[in-house]
């Protein structure tokens, strides 16, 4: 038995050998790189080059790796690749190990410095004025719906999505007590609250509810409170040394939160695109169906349609729109210029791979 098991840890080392050595090269290329796009003026971070990466990547895969941990190691690959070309900041919703932490770390990688803010506001503020060159933001949930302060943002800010990201949301119950007994309060996002309904009301029927800004704050808030417990991640619980009393509590196991990269530019076509877009209708009978004939007859798909209060006017609409395709595409092309003159008001948010969910 020891035998052979020694043989295949050798095999494995000479494997390793070869992996570090190949990584090297790999980094010795990409800095390379990260001196033509210096030269160039073009970013270090390139969403669609890295999709194409990712997608060149799972069909070069024969297994038994799956494609999500070729996408999981080769993003840490990246990272890394991207941090010896040139150190990136990106500013999401705080505080650390809150689900726009993990957001940030799944679609960028852990070598990135990571600034955490204290409200969805607060990331567009610094990515706007340069403090930082990337925000994430959550924009809808799967069961609460869209998150009004982004879609706020989106209207006014002069940045662009560069990218979309889907993160599985696993609720869990956490505090610094070793059980249930005793919890007589629990703090939470109110979307993490709300998610968490039924098991509540079966585990803790009696415990008073509270809202924070979000999950983290709220298992930051419940430190050394033995009759406190917070909603939030196994990140968070691991972070701030709390133990976790449940896990999975939520109420649907296909909860997701899609959340948005920020940023300045415009990502290059890649094949497997969408563009996301605003637009407002003349107050007349049949305005909106007129506006979206212009994607049906040209069989654009819409990911998303929905309506959005305009904050000045009262009972008129912003229509926010996720349609499949490229900003660069003959059709999209062709219907935001149609579109342009069936509406009174239209704005381009950007245009991005498609990301897809749980890989």
């Amino acid at each position: 038995m020891k035998k052979p098991l020694e043989s295949l840890r050798e095999e494995m080392r000479k494997k390793d050998r070869d992996i570090i050595r190949l990584l090297n090269e790999r980094s010795e290329i990409s800095v390379k790189i990260g001196r033509v796009k210096g030269q160039a003026g073009f970013s270090v971070y390139d969403p669609a080059q890295e999709a194409r990466v990712f997608r060149s990547l799972h069909e070069l895969n024969g297994g038994p790796l799956s494609d999500r941990h070729v996408t999981s190691i080769f993003r840490e690959i990246i990272s890394a690749s991207r941090d010896l070309q040139k150190p990136m900041s990106i500013a999401y919703l705080g505080p650390e190990a809150s689900f726009s932490h993990q957001a940030s770390l799944l679609h960028f990688g852990a070598s990135c410095q990571f600034l955490p803010q204290q409200g969805i506001t607060r990331v567009f503020d610094e990515v706007e004025k340069g403090a930082v060159e990337w925000g994430v933001v959550p924009v809808e949930n799967s069961l609460e719906g869209s998150v009004n302060v982004t879609l706020d943002r989106l209207v006014l800010t002069p940045l662009t999505v560069q990218a979309e990201v889907y993160l599985r949301i696993s609720q869990c119950l956490i505090s610094q007590a070793k059980n249930l007994k005793g919890i007589q309060k629990v703090y939470s996002h109110p979307q993490g609250l709300a998610q968490c309904q039924s098991w509540l009301r079966a585990h803790l029927p009696n415990a008073v509810t509270g809202e924070m800004e979000s999950t983290a704050a709220a298992v930051q808030m419940v430190r050394g409170k033995k009759t406190a417990a917070a909603i939030g991640s196994a990140l968070a619980a691991s972070r701030y040394g709390l133990n976790l009393l449940a896990r999975g509590i939520e109420d649907y196991s296909s909860n997701t939160t899609r959340f948005l990269v920020i940023g300045r530019g415009e990502a290059s076509p890649t094949g497997d695109d969408k563009t996301s877009i605003i637009f407002a209708t003349p107050d007349v009978p049949g305005s909106l169906h007129r506006a979206l004939a212009c994607f049906a007859k040209r069989k654009i798909n819409l990911a998303k349609i929905e309506s959005h209060p305009v904050k000045e006017r009262l009972w008129e609409y912003f229509f926010f729109v996720d349609m499949i395709g490229h900003l660069r595409d003959r059709s999209v092309k062709s219907c935001l210029a149609e579109l342009k003159d069936k509406t009174i008001y239209l704005k381009t948010l950007g245009a991005y791979p498609r990301a897809k969910e749980g890989i």
